[in-house]
């Protein structure tokens, strides 16, 4: 059983990577499937506005990168996976929307 100290100091590792990825990180999608058991771990919520948490409630660790099967894919499994091309649409349309502003 993990100490009251252990504990504090895994969720003050939590804070300062939430705080690390708000002041470093852009453009990453964080896919949890919450069957995975290590989802628990992860990243569950946005972080900021190009920092995202996609977590589904049906799905298994890495379920949205494998080859995409239209006969036996779940609906929810194609909606993640067009949600996830939206946004990374989204930020190379963007990025060169940027490029050309500058130009």
């Amino acid at each position: 059983m993990a100490s009251p100290l252990s504990l504090i100091g895994s969720l003050l590792i939590m804070e300062d990577i939430k705080l690390i990825l708000q002041r470093f990180a852009s453009n990453i999608i964080f896919s949890n499937g919450l069957r995975d058991p290590y989802s628990s771990g992860g990243v569950l919520e946005n972080i900021s506005d190009s920092v995202v948490a996609i977590p589904t409630i049906n799905g298994s660790h890495c379920l949205d990168i494998l080859a995409a099967n239209q006969s036996s894919d779940p609906d929810w499994l194609v909606t993640q996976r067009e949600t996830e091309i939206d946004i990374i649409e989204g930020w190379t349309s963007k990025y060169y929307a940027d490029l050309k502003a500058i130009k």
